[in-house]
């Protein structure tokens, strides 16, 4: 999978687990812009892990950790060792 196609589905996924979000911006901030509270962050979280394979360590799912869908996206890809 390429990170395009990640960003795609990450996007989806963001939909579904957050309805109240229509359009995804990767590089707005997730608290200021979406309202993206700890909850909702680790509910996304679980949903990347289930959707693509992979496993987020607890402090990893801290809201500080990502400022924006594009920082939780690189650490998706990250993990799945995708190249930009």
């Amino acid at each position: 999978m390429d990170r395009e196609k990640l960003n795609f589905e990450l996007t989806e996924l963001i939909k579904t687990v957050i309805p109240d979000i229509d359009e995804v911006d990767m590089n707005a901030s997730i608290t200021d812009e979406y309202g993206v509270n700890s909850i909702s962050i680790i509910r996304l979280i679980v949903a990347a892990e289930n959707k693509f394979g992979v496993s987020f360590s607890d402090y990893e799912l801290d809201l500080s950790s990502y400022d924006t869908f594009g920082d939780l996206a690189a650490a998706v890809s990250e993990k799945l060792e995708l190249e930009d």
